[in-house]
């Protein structure tokens, strides 16, 4: 008996949580540990999100699609703004790709801690794990969109160049943006109920400062050049250009000034968003 409770309790391993030490804070070795957790959470978000509903996930082609034929019927054929050459819904659809992914990312994990009250103060986990799981689960929307907009620039014929090869890393400068702001708000959320309130008018007013029914070539003819550096510190301008200019080829101009104000601003959100959710972190049992 004696030697079974020894060795029981020599397999027992105890786990010293100790304050993080530098700039963000962040232990990025633990956050791997718990990768399993991570993936299981993210699936988890995109079941939910669809769960008991009569069409499941065909909501992710629905809703862009629906705006697109809004947009298009409103600023391509009633205001009759320029589209640079490029098919008004082609245009209005590749900017709802990472718009929807951002919208829906934000929407998300503003609200994920207050929703896993359970898991916060009775299970030890790196909390980062919660809104990151949420921001991520829109991955799955965007690919089903992204199929949708194929099918698309086939009806169209329109035909990507190289710049498509640049993709990635305008996807990765969405996630950024999307993640760093879903940080800031989880977080704020946390101690101030009034943000899941504020949310949803923010991203329905970023949806109409963002070029998506519009070109940045448009809004930069019409309003005064000392205001377009407050619209490129818009994070989500840059990555719809970016976007733009990669899908629909050479017709589509990059601003890179404008680009490096967006990637900058996407950065700082996000390294910000690591340190205040990090700062925040240690209270979050207590108030929720």
């Amino acid at each position: 008996m004696e030697t079974a409770i020894s060795k029981s309790s020599r397999a027992i391993q105890e786990r010293v949580i100790k304050a993080r030490q530098g700039l963000i804070g962040i232990n990025f070795t633990e956050l791997w540990q718990y990768r399993e957790l991570f993936l299981f959470m993210t699936w988890r978000n995109v079941l939910i999100r669809y769960k008991q509903t009569v069409i499941g996930i065909a909501w992710a082609v629905i809703r862009p699609v629906l705006m697109m034929l809004v947009f298009t019927l409103i600023f391509g054929k009633v205001a009759n703004l320029p589209s640079d050459g490029v098919p008004y819904p082609i245009l209005t659809f590749v900017a709802l790709l990472p718009w929807q992914f951002f919208a829906n990312s934000v929407s998300e994990s503003s609200s994920s801690l207050i929703a896993s009250p359970a898991l916060i103060s009775k299970i030890y986990f790196p909390r980062l794990i919660i809104p990151s799981a949420s921001a991520m689960s829109g991955i799955v929307d965007f690919i089903v969109s992204f199929t949708v907009f194929i099918g698309l620039m086939v009806w169209y014929r329109f035909v990507p160049t190289l710049n498509v090869l640049w993709l990635p890393l305008f996807f990765l400068l969405a996630l950024m943006s999307s993640l760093g702001i879903s940080l800031w708000f989880s977080a704020m959320n946390v101690k101030y109920r009034d943000v899941r309130h504020a949310v949803p008018f923010l991203v329905q007013l970023g949806l109409f400062v963002s070029p998506v029914a519009y070109t940045s070539s448009v809004l930069s003819s019409r309003i005064p050049e000392k205001w377009q550096l407050i619209y490129w510190l818009n994070p989500m301008a840059g990555v719809i250009d970016g976007f733009r200019w990669a899908l629909l080829g050479t017709n589509i101009a990059l601003n890179y000034h404008g680009l490096a104000l967006s990637a900058g601003m996407a950065l700082v959100l996000l390294v910000t968003g690591a340190i205040y959710f990090r700062n925040m972190e240690k209270t979050f049992a207590d108030v929720i």
